[in-house]
């Protein structure tokens, strides 16, 4: 699916694993920030597969067409639950040349329309550090709403980091295996 001129989302393969492994070295000093330390196995296609193809877990891609196809950005449902809970925990980056055009809005409304529709969840998590303003505009504009704070959540960039948290609930129905 385009979510904006050139730039498709779809769900990521094992085809992309060096992809992502290029992206995630592309934006090594951009992420450095916000994002955990990494192994260097972790920067290699073969440390992408695990998280592309990982059980209870779900990865999108976003792809500049114009840019010879390059990975610019990766959405991931993980923790992904079924039954009475239909829930799941969001997490999603952005290459650094293209952050400000909306594109991560525009990713995360899709993937929730993905998690409502196709997948039935019905509760979407999410979290950021404090001083990711950038983020929580973005979660804000899809509706999430801040329910919490975890203190040192999070081993990033030399120390533990606390994270606001936010929720969507996307549908008041019941599961379609749990009876009303």
């Amino acid at each position: 699916m385009l979510i904006a001129p050139d730039i498709e989302m779809r769900r990521a393969t094992v085809d992309d694993a060096q992809a992502l492994a290029d992206a995630q070295v592309r934006n090594i000093d951009h992420l450095r920030s916000t994002e955990p330390h990494r192994d260097p196995e972790f920067y290699t296609a073969e440390g992408q597969v695990p998280r592309i193809v990982g059980e209870g877990s779900a990865t999108w891609v976003l792809v500049d067409r114009s840019a010879g196809g390059i990975v610019v950005g990766r959405l991931t449902l993980s923790g992904i639950v079924m039954g009475p809970l239909c829930s799941t925990s969001l997490g999603y980056w952005i290459d650094g040349e293209y952050t400000g055009r909306g594109l991560t809005t525009a990713a995360v409304e899709e993937i929730l329309r993905i998690c409502r529709d196709e997948l039935g969840l019905h509760r979407v998590e999410a979290g950021t550090l404090t001083d990711n303003l950038a983020s929580q505009r973005v979660l804000a504009k899809c509706g999430f709403e801040r329910f919490g704070l975890s203190p040192k959540y999070l081993y990033i960039n030399g120390d533990w980091r606390d994270h606001i948290r936010f929720e969507l609930l996307l549908h008041g129905n019941p599961p379609p295996s749990v009876p009303k």
